[in-house]
Formats: structure tokens, C-alpha cells, sequence
């Protein structure tokens, strides 16, 4: 009785054990020449990365009691016009535009939820790009900082090309 018993537990934890390992490949995104070539050759950004950002308050014509001016990190500069890659969530803006967040829309920048720092103005190699809302991408462009349109997004990625849905 005992050794049956303990066969049991010997099989019922080697069956829990093997159940709580997660398949491989399943959740492992689509890997691509195109996607191997992007990343060796650009910068991943990551949105702590983008949050790392302080700001400073100045006059301006249309703001003369101030406006809060982004102040980019260093380490950013050094990317202004380099290729770059980033993956967020797609924000449609209008029926041609886009830009990629930290943030589903539903908590996105424009909810009140986040800063301006967890979003970028996307523009398109191809503007016949269509995405869906909240659709999970990477893309690879060319990195450019706004540090003073206060009318402007503060980060953007140009000549986007989607490598990951």
C-alpha cells in the first residue's frame, strides 16, 4: 500500500511538474532575416529608457505664463537620426496616422494615465500601413527628438517599418 502510494506521488508530481513548464514556442515572436539584420544593426529603445526625461518650465508665445519643456537624456541625443527599434502598442491618431505607446488606449498619454514621454509620433516608409488599435508591433526607423514644439510629440520614429505584429 505505502509503495503504491508513493508511486503515485512520485507520478502525480513529475506530471504537475511538466505542466507548470511553458511551451517554447508558443509566445515566442516571429523571427525573420529582416528582423536578425534590424537588430544588429540598430539601437533598441525601451520606454524606461524614453521615461528617463525631466522637464523645465519657460515663457512662450502662445504659453506667456510657461510651459513645461522636455529636457532629453544624454543618452537619447546620441540617437537623434540613428536607426532604432521600439515595440509598443499602436494609437491610431486620425484615419492616416499612428503613434506607438507604452500603453494600451485605454491608458494611454491621452487618458490621462501616462506622461507624454510613453508616446511616439510614428511616420510611415509606406503610408499605406494600416494597423488595428492596441495591436502589439516593433518597428524599426529613424529615431528624432522634439525638445522645443510644445505642440509636437517629444519622441519619434521616421521612415517606420513594422518587423514584428
Amino acid at each position: 500500500m505505502r509503495k503504491t502510494f508513493l508511486i503515485a506521488l512520485v507520478l502525480l508530481s513529475g506530471f504537475l511538474l511538466a505542466s507548470l513548464g511553458l511551451p517554447q514556442t508558443q509566445y515566442a515572436p516571429k523571427t525573420t532575416a529582416h528582423t536578425l539584420h534590424t537588430a544588429t544593426v540598430a539601437d533598441t529603445l525601451t520606454w524606461k529608457l524614453l521615461g528617463q526625461i525631466k522637464y523645465v518650465k519657460k515663457p512662450s508665445d502662445d504659453y506667456p505664463e510657461g510651459v513645461m519643456y522636455p529636457v532629453v537624456n544624454t543618452s537619447l541625443k546620441g540617437k537623434q537620426g540613428k536607426t532604432i527599434v521600439m515595440s509598443g502598442f499602436i494609437i491610431p491618431i486620425d484615419n492616416k496616422s499612428y503613434a506607438l505607446s507604452k500603453n494600451v488606449f485605454a491608458s494611454c498619454f491621452f487618458c490621462g494615465q501616462a506622461g507624454p514621454e510613453t508616446i511616439m509620433g510614428i511616420k510611415f516608409k509606406n503610408n499605406g500601413t494600416k494597423l488595428k488599435t492596441d495591436q502589439y508591433v516593433t518597428l524599426t526607423g529613424t529615431f528624432r527628438y522634439n525638445d522645443n514644439d510644445v505642440d509636437d510629440w517629444i519622441y519619434h520614429i521616421e521612415n517606420a517599418v513594422v518587423v514584428s505584429k
